[in-house]
């Protein structure tokens, strides 16, 4: 007989899983396994099973859960295993051997292993403590104070054994495998500065600097909007080991003649040759000569023949680009901030030539600047990142990537705020970069100014917002990504847009195959049809029904499309985690006016999601003039889209949005 804490409450005999019945019964059982061999009281379960005041008859409802608990483990043949459930007083007794429960396993386990000392035993001793894991602690329990408090110290006891295995597998030299193992965990933990810290350390030890560096910042930044705090001494150290490691090795390749990057892990380039197009083309800024994005490449750019050409900043042991005041004398950092590519990237074709021809037909003299636009959730970051991955090889001198938090819970970021992480990735020393946001962007643009960078500005809120970020080379290329269309950029900057639609039936099911893997898709081909077109082939909202799904192995495609039909329970099913299409378009309503919002909401009672300006107007109950400014909004931010003059479609999850949300908008800007 077995007993499970480390996911579902459960308890399992060599004839299966037995009944223990509703969420209170379980949270009993859970409360007697945490404290095996002890007697626990009854007061302490009435406090633990009831958040708020217990009812007159808690005593009696325990005391019939313990009854049906003693009964339900009789019948699974407790008395064999040595298993009782006594009554002592007004306290129960759960006696049984410690080690039929997963949680005293997984101590002892990790207990045992030594990851610095013999990291060799630890890693086989510490798979097999996680590996107890079936997902979060003591899920089925009520949601009081006590058992989340429990299900919290179990939790840090994973998180702890995953640092200790990322560790031994660090001690015998495997720095990838430590990088996966926090890489995951981190993500989950974005806070835990323990954890990115040895992340960081793990990713540079396999050569992914960029990576390393972009985790350092992530977190930096997370801690100041969720804490109002700067990074830990455990996160700083992790860093400034780095830098100091990068300064040391590019010493010794000064001295030694190296070129700058030698010695350190290269970037892997996309399966087929990054920088090719199906046509084999590649996007040359300025009609430069592609230089792959490895070490070895780059050390091959600092040739004669590429230093002699006035348009490449030279390699050799200058000062600053331009005469700017920045980094000391030696050659200039090339940074490596994109983000990992998305996973199961599909199609875009159309959408990735269509970046190519704007870095390829830029005007002599002109830096291309292109607004990858579309609604919330329909994968413009993705296609941007995909892109610069696939073309990484074309901008030898540096990738810089900035989320500028345009659409996301609180405050947009400030351009300030991006220069001065720029500018460090640049190799600025803090203390010569500029408070002000007019000078830091005169800055970067003189830094920039003879380089072939790639600079990747994701989330805008506003033209505004992204103009100081804008570099001023000719062999520079900017891409954006926003919500909004950012006519202001197209006009004052000759940006070139480039528009994100949702995905069609063929794409989505795709997508879902690539998700879930191509056999389960294709023995529910109409569900996975249909699956799309209640998902609005939106890929964020594909992406959380492969989620669901993934959760539960057993459902066919059907099943979940039977439920989201139900249009009450479609958003809340279209989530995962902290991820999702109604947390996606909330923050797109919480940038609109009060107006705006209220018009939306209107919109929204539209039973076929089709309708003209008078129609908008009859259901705003407002002047048409006024109602067709407030529907030029509302498709600006692809809240709404105009199919032709005049009909404006309305999407059904953002209709069921609407109604559920009502208008909530004007947070922001009033």
């Amino acid at each position: 007989m077995d007993f499970s804490l480390l996911g579902p409450i459960s308890v399992t005999t060599g004839s299966g899983e037995l009944t223990l019945g509703p969420a209170k019964r379980r949270s009993v059982l859970a409360l007697l396994l945490l404290q095996p061999n002890t007697t626990v009281p009854l007061e302490q379960l009435i406090d633990s099973l009831w958040e708020d005041e217990p009812p007159e008859h808690a005593r009696t409802v325990v005391q019939g859960h313990v009854s049906r608990l003693r009964a339900t483990l009789a019948e699974g043949g407790a008395d064999a295993y040595g298993i009782e459930l006594a009554t002592h007083g007004s306290a129960y007794l759960l006696r049984l051997p410690e080690e039929l429960i997963d949680a005293h396993r997984f101590a002892e386990l990790v207990a045992l292993a030594r990851p610095e000392a013999a990291p060799g035993d630890a890693v086989p001793l510490l798979r097999e403590a996680l590996g107890l894991w079936r997902g979060p602690a003591l899920t089925g329990t009520v949601t009081s104070p006590p058992f989340a408090a429990a299900a919290h110290a179990l939790e840090e006891q994973r998180l702890a054994a995953t640092e200790a295995l990322a560790r031994a597998h660090g001690a015998l030299g495997e720095h990838e495998q430590a990088a996966a193992i926090l890489y995951t965990a981190a993500v989950n933990n974005p806070l835990r500065e323990g954890m990115v810290a040895e992340l960081i350390r793990a990713l540079f030890r396999t050569g992914r600097q960029s990576d390393a560096m972009e985790w350092f910042h992530r977190t930096r930044r997370l801690l100041d909007e969720e804490l109002g705090v700067g990074p830990g001494a455990r996160l700083k150290g992790a860093y400034e080991e780095i830098l100091r490691a990068e300064e040391a090795g590019a010493g010794g390749r000064a001295r030694s003649g190296a070129a700058p990057g030698a010695g350190r892990g290269a970037t892997s380039a996309p399966a087929g040759g990054a920088g090719q197009t199906a046509g084999g083309a590649r996007p040359v800024p300025g009609g430069a000569a592609p230089v792959a994005g490895t070490s070895a490449d780059r050390a091959a750019a600092a040739d004669p023949r590429t230093a002699a050409d006035p348009r490449v900043p030279a390699q050799g042991g200058r000062g600053p680009v331009g005469g700017a005041p920045g980094r000391a004398a030696g050659p200039p950092a090339v940074p490596h901030l994109l983000p990992r590519p998305p996973a199961r990237f599909l199609g875009r074709e159309q959408q990735l030539a269509a970046l190519t021809a704007v870095v390829q037909s830029a005007e002599p003299g002109e830096s291309p600047l292109a607004v990858v636009t579309g609604p919330a959730g329909v994968g413009k970051t993705a296609c941007a990142v995909q892109w610069s991955h696939a073309y990484a090889g074309a901008f030898p001198d540096g990738q810089l990537f900035a989320d500028l938090r345009g659409f996301n819970e609180g405050a947009a970021a400030e351009p300030v705020e991006i220069l001065r992480d720029f500018l460090l990735a640049l190799g600025t020393p803090p203390e010569r970069v500029p408070t002000s946001a007019q000078s830091a962007s005169a800055l970067f643009r003189s830094l920039v100014a003879g380089r072939r960078l790639l600079v990747v500005l994701d989330n805008a809120q506003s033209s505004a917002q992204v103009r100081p970020l804008l570099p001023g080379g000719a062999h520079c290329a900017t891409v954006v990504t926003s919500r909004s269309r950012l006519d202001g950029l197209v006009a004052t900057d000759c940006a070139r847009p480039v528009a994100l639609q949702a995905l069609g039936a063929a794409e989505g099911t795709a997508l879902l195959g690539a998700m879930l893997g191509a056999e389960r898709v294709a023995d529910d081909p109409d569900a996975a049809r249909e699956l799309v077109e209640l998902c609005d082939g939106l890929p964020l909202a594909l992406r959380a029904a492969a989620a669901q799904l993934t959760a539960r192995p057993r459902w066919r495609l059907a099943r979940l499309a039977a439920a989201l039909r139900d249009e009450r329970r479609r958003l809340a099913l279209l989530s995962a985690e902290d991820t999702g299409v109604a947390a996606a378009l909330r923050m797109s309503v919480a940038r609109l006016s009060a107006d705006d919002a209220r018009l939306l909401s209107a919109l929204a009672a539209n039973a076929d999601g089709h309708l003209n300006a008078s129609v908008a107007a009859a259901l705003a109950g407002s002047d048409p003039e006024v109602i067709q400014e407030g529907l030029d909004r509302l498709t600006e931010m692809h809240l709404v889209d105009e199919e032709s003059t005049d009909v404006y479609t309305i999407s059904t999850l953002t209709q069921l949005f609407a109604r559920d949300e009502g208008p909530a908008g004007g947070s922001v800007e009033d």
